[in-house]
C-alpha cells in the first residue's frame, strides 16, 4: 500500500481548513480531517482514483472509496440537503469507477446562493481514524484537480487492528456495521427497538447483506418498512451507543425508526390511503412511546406496589413515605408529555430539545392549575373557557398524561424548522428559530389542538353517558371494545370527570367497572404474547412486565409495548376487553373508587347495606371471562412468533409495524 496519497481540489476555488466551516459536524471535524473549498466555478471533480461508493438521493452529497481503502466524502454546499437535489447534476451513480480529475458533475453556485445556502465543496476523510496517519494541506486559490492535500497513510494494514485492538465487541461491532452501511454520509439516522438496529439510508443499494451479516455481534439483516434493519438481539443498546459516538449525536434516535415512505398516491385507493395512514400514525405512536416502555412498567408496578401498602398494610395516604413513593410513580406520567415530545421529535425529525421545551410550557404549574380551577367562564360549543390570550377566549385542557398533542407538535415542528431556516439568517438562528418555533408550535397546540381534542372528547363523553342510560350491557360491549382507542388519542379525559362525578354523587361508577376490563383486557393480550414467544427474550421480558403494568391499572406498556406495535394483539385485546365488557354489563358490576384492574378489587367491595352484596363475585366473573377471552384470541388469532424481532433461523413475516 502507497504510504502517500495526493488529494485533488473537486472544484476551483479557496482551498480552506475545516476549522472555517460554517457547520459544526465538519468544523469540529466529527466526520474525519479534510478540507473544504469556497467556490469559484460549479464543476466537480474526482478528488481520487476509486470508486463511488454512495450517490444521496438529493445529490448533495457523494462518497469515494481508494483502492487503499480510504472512504471519501464530498459535501456539495451546507444545508443544500433542503434543496431536492435542484442545484445538481451528476454523472457517477454508485459504484462508477472514476479517475482523479475525472469530472463528476456541476452545481449551480446560483441556484443555492439565491436560496440562500451557503455553497462551500467540504472533503471529508471518513475513516481518518482506520487509515490516516497524518494530512498536509495546501490552501489558498486552486484549480479544479489540483493538488489541494497530501495525506500520510498508517505504515500497514496491521496498524488500525493495533489501535482498535483495545476496543470492546460493541466497539468494534458498531465500526464495521458503519463501514458496512456505506459510512456516515450514507446514514440519515438510525434509531433501535428491543432487538434491531434501524437505520434510514440515502441509498439503501449500498450495504452488501452478506458482509453485514459476517459482522461479528450481527444475527441477522432484514429490508423492510423503508428501513435497512440489522438484528443485534438483547446488545442492541451497547451496539447502539457506540454507533451514536462513531456518527454524532445528530443521527441519534432513540425509538423506533421513521415510517414507510407511502405508497404514491396515484397506485392507492382511497381506503388504502387511510389504511396506510392510520398505520403510520400508529408507527409513530408506538415509536414515540418505545423509549419509555420500560419507564412506564416499572412506574406502573411502583403504584401497585402503593395501591398494596395503602389497601392492605393501612399506610395512609397522608404520610410522607405515601407522598414520596407516590412522586416516584407518578413523575413519569405526569412528564409524559415532556419525554414524548423528546421522542417523537426524534422520531418525526424535528428539535427534540425545542419539542420538549413546548412539552414543559403545557404542563407549566400556572396552566395546570387553570383547568384544575374548574372555573369557566362560560361555554362555547360545549367547550368551556377559562382563560384568555390577548383577549382571545380561550379553553385550557388537561395534558399531563397526553401524548397525542405533543406527537402532533413535534409533526409540526418538523414541518416549520426548514421554513424557518429558509429565511432566516445563519447569525440568527441559534437564538430566534428556538423562539419562533415554540411560539408557534406550543400556542397551536395551546388554543387550537387542545380545545379540538377537548370537543372531541365531550361529545364522545355525552354519547357514553347515553349509553349507559340505554342498556348497561351493550353500553358494556361498545365501551369496552373501543375504549383503549379514545386512550391511545388522549380523548378519554373527558370521561375521567364523569367518573369523578359519578362517584362524589352516588358513591359508584358503572362506567369505571368497564373501564377496570379495558385495562384487565390488554394486560392478557400481553400475557398471550408473553405465552407464545420462544425465541426473543427481549419481547418475551416486556410482554410479561406489560402484563403485570395493566393488572396494577396501568396499560401503557401493554398498549405501546406490545400490543399496538403487532396491531393484530390490540384488536384482539380489544375484542376480549368487549367480551368482558358485555360480561359486566349484564352482571351490572360496580364499582366504589377510581383503582381499577386486578389490583383494584377492594374497589368493588360495596359499603355493608349498599349496592349488590355480590358485586365483587361478579368482578372475579367478569374480569375472568375478560382474561381469557383476551388471551385466548391473541394466542390463536392475534400473534404469531414470526411477528416479532427474531433470530435468522425463525422464519420472516412482515407485521403491521412494518407497513
Amino acid at each position: 500500500m502507497s504510504n502517500t496519497i495526493k488529494i485533488l481540489a473537486p472544484v476551483a476555488g479557496e482551498v480552506i481548513n475545516l476549522e472555517d466551516v460554517n457547520d459544526p459536524v465538519f468544523s469540529q471535524k466529527k466526520l474525519g480531517e479534510g478540507f473544504a473549498v469556497k467556490p469559484s466555478s460549479g464543476k466537480i471533480v474526482s478528488p481520487v482514483t476509486g470508486k463511488v461508493i454512495m450517490v444521496a438521493e438529493t445529490k448533495h452529497a457523494l462518497g469515494l472509496q481508494t483502492a487503499d481503502g480510504v472512504e471519501v466524502m464530498l459535501h456539495l454546499g451546507i444545508d443544500t440537503v433542503e434543496l431536492d437535489g435542484k442545484p445538481f447534476d451528476l454523472q457517477v451513480t454508485a459504484n462508477s469507477e472514476v479517475k482523479a480529475g475525472q469530472q463528476l458533475g456541476t452545481m449551480d453556485l446560483q441556484a443555492i446562493k439565491d436560496a440562500q445556502k451557503d455553497d462551500t465543496v467540504i472533503l471529508a476523510i471518513t475513516n481518518t481514524q482506520d487509515v490516516l496517519a497524518g494530512i498536509d494541506l495546501s490552501l489558498g486559490t486552486k484549480a479544479a484537480g489540483e493538488s489541494a492535500a497530501t495525506i500520510t497513510l498508517k505504515q500497514t494494514k496491521s496498524a488500525p487492528a493495533a489501535v482498535n485492538k483495545n476496543e470492546n465487541k460493541y466497539q468494534t461491532t458498531a465500526r464495521e456495521i458503519v463501514k458496512a452501511v456505506g459510512g456516515a454520509d450514507n446514514v440519515k439516522n438510525v434509531m433501535h427497538c428491543f432487538t434491531r438496529l434501524r437505520f434510514t439510508l440515502n441509498d439503501n443499494s449500498i450495504p452488501n447483506d452478506d458482509e453485514v451479516n459476517n459482522i461479528k455481534g450481527v444475527i441477522d439483516v432484514t429490508r423492510a418498512n423503508n428501513q435497512y434493519q440489522i438484528v443485534i438481539g438483547q446488545t442492541v443498546e451497547d451496539v447502539y451507543d457506540e454507533l451514536i459516538k462513531l456518527l454524532g449525536p445528530e443521527y441519534a434516535g432513540q425509538g423506533e425508526a421513521t415510517p414507510a415512505t407511502p405508497a404514491p398516491e396515484a397506485n392507492q385507493t382511497i381506503g388504502g390511503k387511510i389504511k396506510n395512514g392510520f398505520f403510520q400514525l400508529i408507527g409513530v405512536i408506538t415509536g414515540s412511546m418505545m423509549p419509555v416502555i420500560g419507564l412506564l412498567a416499572a412506574s406502573g408496578m411502583l403504584k401497585g406496589i402503593l395501591n398494596i401498602l395503602t389497601n392492605f398494610c393501612h399506610m395512609s395516604t397522608a404520610s410522607p413515605t405515601y407522598t414520596i413513593i407516590n412522586a416516584m410513580g407518578d413523575a413519569s406520567f405526569y412528564f409524559l408529555p415532556l419525554i414524548v415530545g423528546f421522542t417523537a421529535a426524534q422520531r418525526l425529525g424535528s428539535n427534540p430539545v425545542i419539542v420538549s421545551i413546548i412539552g414543559g410550557f403545557l404542563i407549566y404549574p400556572d396552566l395546570v392549575k387553570i383547568y384544575a380551577s374548574g372555573k369557566f367562564s362560560y361555554y362555547l360549543a360545549g367547550v368551556g373557557i377559562n382563560a384568555n390570550f390577548f383577549g382571545i377566549p380561550i379553553h385550557i385542557p388537561q395534558y399531563t398524561y397526553s401524548i397525542f398533542p405533543m406527537i402532533f407538535a413535534a409533526w409540526m415542528a418538523a414541518k416549520i424548522e426548514p421554513w424557518i431556516k429558509k429565511w432566516m439568517p445563519v447569525t440568527l438562528r441559534q437564538i430566534f428559530t428556538p423562539l419562533v418555533e415554540i411560539f408557534l408550535v406550543g400556542m397551536t397546540v395551546l388554543i387550537i389542538v387542545g380545545p379540538v381534542i377537548s370537543f372531541i372528547s365531550t361529545g364522545i363523553a355525552k354519547v357514553l353517558q347515553w349509553l349507559l342510560t340505554v342498556n348497561t350491557a351493550l353500553s358494556g360491549l361498545i365501551i369496552g371494545g373501543l375504549y383503549q382507542i379514545l386512550v391511545i388519542f388522549g380523548l378519554h379525559w373527558a370521561v375521567v370527570p364523569i367518573i369523578a362525578n359519578d362517584i362524589a354523587a352516588t358513591g359508584h361508577s358503572i362506567l369505571n367497572g368497564i373501564v377496570s376490563v379495558t385495562m384487565i383486557a390488554q394486560g392478557a393480550g400481553a400475557l398471550a404474547v408473553w405465552f407464545k414467544t420462544k425465541h426473543n427474550p427481549d419481547l418475551k421480558g416486556l410482554s410479561l412486565s406489560a402484563a403485570i403494568s395493566a393488572a396494577v391499572g396501568i396499560t401503557e406498556p401493554a398498549m405501546y409495548g406490545v400490543n399496538l406495535k403487532y396491531g393484530r394483539v390490540f384488536m384482539t385485546s380489544s375484542l376480549g376487553a368487549a367480551i368482558g365488557g358485555l360480561v359486566n354489563g349484564l352482571l351490572k358490576v360496580d364499582m366504589y373508587g377510581f383503582t381499577g384492574s386486578l389490583i383494584g378489587f377492594p374497589s368493588f367491595v360495596p359499603k355493608a347495606g349498599q349496592g349488590n352484596p355480590n358485586n365483587l363475585l361478579n368482578f372475579w366473573i367478569a374480569s375472568i371471562v375478560t382474561i381469557v377471552a383476551a388471551f385466548a384470541l391473541t394466542y390463536f388469532f392475534g400473534y404469531k412468533e414470526n411477528d416479532a424481532d427474531s433470530p435468522k433461523t425463525a422464519p420472516k413475516k412482515k407485521n403491521l409495524a412494518d407497513l
